[in-house]
């Protein structure tokens, strides 16, 4: 039968067995297709969903130091390590009392070991306090201010989520319990105590009405929003620019014929510099978008934030998109897709919340190039925690990967290919044999 003309036959209307097996093989990979994705979306987007699901699966960890050692110190240490003060809190925090004498600077220290990560949320019964209380109550001091009895130390820009939904809502609600219970107590007491009731309440109501209060020190705070553009969503945005790169690679070797006409270690070197070069490029590029919107990376690394953002964004998308080089090797480009949306997914896991917080599962997080660039970014940016040194030793631990796995995915690809092209030749050799053998 004559084969039909191109654009001449009807989906629907049309028959023949040229368009039936037309039909039958768009259908199938059509329906394989949608398959393969209804698989994807319960295998790897439950890894995104388990992430933020029962959160927080454990609490993040708390500091009580109590300076005062008198009345409000024990009221506030006991009433934070109540099984009912907890209960109310959600679990959000578990807090753990440490000696005053750990910490032989005083208040500097607890900001020093909140600031090095050592806890998410330390909270701090100032000297002194109980003595300022009862002196305001024997002599009433209009000036009294309550938030002075406690200092609550967090850094905001460790983790703004955290911060936001778990460390000031627990500190909040906690506190305030307290503060509320510590008021109603001395309410019954003060009568039994030598205080002219009529006169603290003239002139210094605050001393009865609330004696004690807290305030939060913010030490590092999530004070610039374009910053969310690059520890977070941006992220994703760095991934798909080195897809991009990856395509447009493929697409050049394969438009000039490269990868038919150099042999399999000139491909690999092409492959791989291409790759080092074109991120250097785009990486610079991107780290001036952030620039041009007023970035601030000067604040804890002078001159060289810049730079250091830069180099960092630089092997960030190479711990990447050489990870999309490799497997488009042995996936092609038709299944890698399904590649991209696990790496996308499996790195997004771990940035939006504290890792302590979720399942035991994504403790894989800390060894995935999301996590530490957003920590890097974090510590240029903000001046939280310096852990530069791991986070780049991690992102260029899965260089190093890249730069074992490619090659090796193409030569085994290289040589699949050059088996295929001698059977074809042989093939085709034995078909014109036969030919010649006919005319004959």
């Amino acid at each position: 039968m004559k084969p039909a003309q191109p654009h001449t036959l009807s989906f629907f209307r049309s028959k023949g067995p040229q368009i039936q097996v037309a039909k039958s093989i768009y259908l199938k990979v059509f329906i394989g297709g949608c398959f393969l994705i209804t698989i994807a979306i319960f295998a790897i987007f439950s890894v995104y969903w388990g992430a933020l699901w029962k959160t927080p699966v454990r609490p993040l960890q708390g500091w009580v130091v109590d300076f005062d050692g008198d009345q409000i110190g024990t009221a506030i240490t006991q009433g934070l390590t109540s099984a009912a003060v907890a209960q109310a809190g959600g679990s959000r925090v578990a807090w753990t009392v440490l000696p005053a004498s750990d910490f032989p600077n005083g208040l500097n220290d607890v900001a020093d070991q909140v600031l090095n990560e050592k806890v998410w949320v330390a909270i701090a019964i100032n000297a002194n306090a109980s003595t300022q209380l009862r002196a305001s109550l024997a002599k009433p001091d209009p000036s009294y201010d309550s938030t002075k009895a406690i200092s609550v130390y967090g850094v905001e820009a460790r983790n703004e989520n955290a911060f936001r939904l778990f460390v000031r809502p627990t500190v909040q609600q906690e506190l305030g319990m307290l503060a509320t219970q510590f008021a109603l107590q001395l309410a019954h007491t003060v009568l039994t105590l030598p205080v002219n009731v009529t006169d603290v309440l003239v002139n210094s109501p605050q001393t009865m009405l609330q004696p004690v209060g807290y305030q939060i020190i913010n030490l590092r705070p999530f004070d610039v929003p374009v910053a969310g553009a690059v520890t977070f969503v941006g992220l994703i945005y760095l991934l798909i620019l080195s897809f991009f790169l990856v395509n447009i690679g493929k697409s050049a070797r394969e438009a000039s014929g490269l990868e038919r006409l150099l042999t399999t270690r000139s491909l690999i070197l092409v492959r791989l510099g291409t790759a080092f070069i074109g991120y250097f490029f785009l990486s610079f590029f991107y780290s001036l978008l952030s620039r041009a919107f007023q970035l601030p990376f000067d604040r804890f690394f002078g001159n060289s934030g810049f730079l250091i953002f830069w180099m960092l964004n630089w092997i960030g998308m190479l711990s990447l998109g050489l990870a999309l080089e490799s497997m488009i090797t042995i996936l092609t480009i038709r299944f890698i897709p399904f590649f991209m949306m696990l790496w996308i997914i499996s790195n997004v896991s771990v940035c939006f919340l504290p890792i302590e917080v979720l399942p035991g599962l994504f403790k894989y997080g800390y060894a995935f190039p999301f996590y530490n660039v957003s920590r890097a970014v974090r510590a240029i940016v903000f001046g939280t925690h310096n852990s530069l040194g791991r986070n780049f030793g991690i992102l260029i631990a899965w260089v190093a990967i890249s730069c074992i796995t490619l090659p090796i995915f193409q030569i085994i690809v290289s040589r699949r290919e050059q088996q295929t092209e001698r059977e074809q030749a042989a093939m085709a050799q034995e078909k014109r044999r036969s030919s010649g053998s006919d005319s004959a």
